[in-house]
């Protein structure tokens, strides 16, 4: 068989990801086998991939393909958003290219762009998925747009109206200027910004006193309907009752008094903007306060301000400072450092609004999604995060599910008069005229009079039902699909999405099926630079995925991006990291070129040496198994991958191979041989998972294959008991050899040159002969003897308590050798005096486990017999000298 010297990812990632679709090895349909089943977190319809893709891919790929090869009905359901506001931005930036304005078109205009622009980009994201070698189910691609999908959202709202649980109502919004929607709290991201606080004074009504505030927002004493002071602070109790004017427009307004005013902050007296803030919403509500809004939805201040109309609020607030200044209200003016919100979408900042919307209640619908997080009925890993989740459940609000753009999910409610409450909600324009028809006892009332919301949906109120939807359990809840997958096994996404998707689709599973959507969420970092800036195009500072594989290889990437991401915490990324996965794809393949290079005799009988190394290294790779099982059942990827690494490039091609290979130009025994190649098959299920394209090539590789066997659907080897104590001699085993080793490089021995060695052991001290034969190959000696007294002119060193000598002549030096031997003495010393000390404290004894108390009793034990050895030889090249 004619193995390339190199490794070309290229042809091989190609080769095997058609291999792998054309005969169905992604396809999954319910059967007698225990399912496996990952839900895709859906791309935004209008993405490309990026490094955080890249990341929660990779880990879902690792999870689904290790799954398949366990012998489970492995279903990875891919799909994309249809990312409401992102979207139409784009098709809005798109036709502006064009010459063409949002406002000329008809609604149904629009939406012929929209569809046309997401069939052509739409795509994208999973193609490139393709290329990281995402083993999904394509022939079960969704799309929240999709038919089945838009169906189950509008049934949704329908049901969750008729419970009560849906509401229309003026409430203070969070709202994005740039986007001219709402958005929801959680799509508001706060940042710290240098600002200024102007301090204004106000006239008391009739009197030439003033009441003095402070503000970050000039512009919005446009809006004021109070000027509020705490009922305590004596300052201002001669104030209360009284009115003052608004600063340039002198509008009298009432000074109020509330214990919400901070006392300390300012001058502690407030500009009250019932309109235009939150806070000051409330205090008018329950001071029953005029709401006045002075701004339109772009940002611009309308008529109502009186004053600079059609200025932007940002130039208004330029403009209004000198006119402050010259009517003799501006005080002062202080640089000042506050959290202003940034649209998440659009980096617009936010602006409070009264808008008339459509809310979900929470309360009461999200207690089953607290109560089965906190019971680990569904398990966040890491765990740490439980608390951020049921902080947030706790203070859940109602959520602002409508928004003002055309791309989405229309909301299904008919108007039939000119009413706020004259409407009906249903699930087809046919099923709310006959609803209007009863309503009103208009049996005459024709369709064409009546008016849809012109609003949509808020993109997570589709992706909520996504673990559900994907099934068609919304539309057919007891079909084969949702039944048997539902509720699937692992979520994999990222924290900054725990409440935006992860609370509400388990609030929707305890809705819709009683159960919830997953047993696992496993919470990804942030991906950032060495800098730990996260990533972004804007800053620069992310590789293109696509040239990184094209660079490093879809296996490298894989294994580079797996290197660096400990779950829950966020990660730095380095390029380096991608070349190191490149670089043990070649380690992989270059170990398997020198085995397939060896003539085999099948005559020749094993060596003892081989023999040994055959039978220790299948204790270490069943050890490897039975570890790399416990870190996925913690959910910790990264750790997995790291055994697997160790154990191929440092047990097996270090160690292993070298104390098998054969002399050069020499056979190898059928027998090792053989072995050998087993161990190469069970490294490759091993690393299949995490890297699928090179050990799927290997594989083929390792002897003629049928069409249709592959890797990717053959079983996991399950892990075995293994020799403990065998793996424990063969580390003292590597610590002679790589201390012989040490010795030739100091007195500058040829490694071709033979060595004797001698062995010596005391009481409780045993030297394993029956690896003797391994430390002969490798390092290289004539013979090994066991001897009771010291000899002359012998290098000395000492592991397990066992004496070693490596004879020399006359390149010994005493003094050297003593100082060598008081250091190691030393070292001991303080190394049994810290163990002692830890065993001497009572709430360690009491407390460790059994097995820990007892490794630091054998710690101890070894230590005063290594004192014991280290002394007399101390002494005896002392005698000598």
């Amino acid at each position: 068989m004619n193995i390339p010297s190199k490794y070309d990812p290229a042809s091989v990632e190609d080769k095997w990801y058609s291999y792998w679709t054309e005969h169905g090895f992604f396809r999954s349909t319910p059967d007698d086998r225990e399912p496996y089943c990952i839900v895709i977190p859906p791309p935004n319809v209008t993405g490309v991939l990026h490094m955080g893709h890249m990341l929660n891919n990779t880990l879902q790929d690792v999870l689904i393909r290790r799954a398949r090869m366990q012998g489970k009905n492995a279903l990875w359901v891919p799909g994309t958003d249809h990312a409401s506001i992102a979207t139409e931005a784009r098709v809005v930036n798109k036709l502006a290219e064009e010459g063409i304005k949002k406002t000329d078109l008809s609604r149904e205009e629009f939406l012929e762009h929209a569809w046309d622009w997401t069939h052509k980009h739409g795509g994208i994201i999973l193609e490139q998925l393709k290329k990281l070698g995402a083993s999904c189910d394509w022939d079960r691609t969704c799309f929240t747009m999709d038919e089945a999908l838009s169906e189950s959202v509008i049934k949704v709202f329908v049901d969750l109206f008729n419970k009560g649980l849906i509401y229309r109502g003026v409430r203070m919004v969070n709202w994005d200027p740039q986007a001219l929607t709402a958005v929801s709290d959680e799509e508001v991201n706060h940042k710290e910004v240098q600002s200024k606080l102007y301090y204004i004074r106000y006239r008391v009504e009739g009197e030439e006193d003033f009441v003095t505030i402070a503000t970050t927002r000039p512009e919005t004493i446009l809006g004021d309907t109070a000027v509020c002071v705490h009922p305590e602070d004596l300052r201002f109790t001669k104030f209360h009752g009284k009115k003052v004017l608004v600063p340039l427009v002198n509008r009298p307004v009432p000074i109020i008094v509330d214990e919400y005013v901070d006392r300390e902050f300012g001058t502690g007296a407030l500009k009250i903007t019932p309109a235009h803030d939150i806070n000051d919403y409330e205090l008018g509500i329950r001071h029953n306060l005029e709401s006045i809004d002075i701004f339109n939805d772009d940002g611009t201040l309308n008529e109502a301000a009186r004053i600079l109309v059609g200025e932007d609020r940002f130039k208004a607030r330029e403009l209004i400072v000198p006119e402050l200044e010259q009517a003799g209200n501006l005080v002062k003016t202080e640089d000042y450092i506050n959290k202003v919100g940034y649209s998440e979408r659009t980096d617009a900042v936010i602006e409070p609004k009264l808008s008339l919307q459509w809310f979900l209640k929470m309360k009461e619908l999200g207690a089953p999604a607290l109560e089965h997080v906190m019971n680990d009925n569904v398990q966040l890993q890491p765990s740490k995060f439980k608390n951020t989740y049921r902080h947030w459940m706790e203070n859940v609000k109602d959520w602002c599910i409508s928004r003002q753009l055309w791309w989405g999910h229309r909301i299904p409610a008919w108007f039939y008069g000119e009413g706020h409450n004259d409407y009906v909600v249903a699930e087809t324009e046919a099923q709310a005229l006959k609803l209007a028809q009863e309503l009103t006892g208009n049996e005459a009332l024709k369709a064409e009079e009546l008016r849809q919301d012109e609003d949509v949906l808020d993109t997570w109120f589709s992706s909520w039902l996504w673990p559900i939807s994907v099934f068609d359990g919304i539309r057919h809840p007891d079909n084969e699909d949702i039944n048997y997958y539902y509720p699937t096994n692992d979520l994999v996404t990222a924290p900054e999405i725990l409440f935006f998707w992860v609370a509400r689709m388990i609030i929707a599973g305890y809705e819709y099926r009683n159960e919830k959507p997953f047993n696992t969420v496993y919470l990804t970092g942030i991906v950032r630079d060495s800098k730990r800036r996260k990533m972004s195009k804007s800053l620069g500072n992310s590789p293109d995925p696509i040239e990184l594989m094209l660079k490093y290889s879809a296996d490298g990437v894989r294994v580079g991006m797996l290197f660096c991401s400990p779950a829950g915490n966020d990660l730095l990324f380095e390029e380096g990291l991608t070349e190191q996965g490149r670089n043990f794809s070649n380690k992989i393949w270059n170990a398997f070129r020198l085995i397939k290079g060896w003539k085999v005799d099948s005559d020749l009988e094993q060596p003892a040496h081989s023999a040994e190394a055959v039978e220790w290294f299948e204790a270490q790779m069943n050890r490897a198994f039975i570890k790399i099982e416990d870190q996925f059942k913690k959910y910790r990827v990264s750790d997995a991958l790291m055994i697997v690494y160790k154990l191929f490039w440092d047990e097996f091609s270090s160690w292993y191979l070298e104390i098998i290979k054969p002399a050069y130009e020499k056979p190898i025994d059928a027998l090792t041989y053989e072995r050998t190649i087993g161990f190469i098959d069970q490294l490759l299920h091993m690393l299949h998972p995490f890297m699928p394209f090179i050990t799927e090539e290997i594989w083929q590789l390792i002897s003629e294959k049928k069409t249709g066997e592959s890797l990717m659907v053959s079983n996991m080897p399950s892990p075995h008991g293994f020799n403990k104590e065998l793996v424990k001699h063969f580390k003292a085993l590597k610590e002679v050899i790589t201390t012989i080793r040490s010795i030739r490089k100091e007195k500058n021995i040829a490694p071709k040159e033979s060595l004797r060695l001698m062995v010596r052991t005391s009481s409780g001290a045993v030297y394993h002969s029956h690896l003797g034969p391994v430390i002969m190959k490798l390092a290289n000696l004539s013979a090994v003897e066991i001897i009771s007294e010291e000899p002359e002119d012998a290098v000395s060193f000492i592991v397990k308590n066992v004496e070693y000598f490596v004879p020399v002549g006359e390149m010994v030096n005493t003094d050297e050798e003593i100082a060598k031997l008081e250091e190691e003495l030393k070292y001991t010393r303080g190394f049994l005096n810290s163990v002692q000390k830890k065993m001497s404290n009572e709430r360690f004894v009491q407390n460790a486990p059994a097995a820990v108390v007892e490794k630091e009793k054998q710690k101890m034990a070894d230590a005063a017999g290594k004192i014991g050895v280290l002394e007399a030889q101390i002494q005896k090249l002392k005698e000598q000298a």
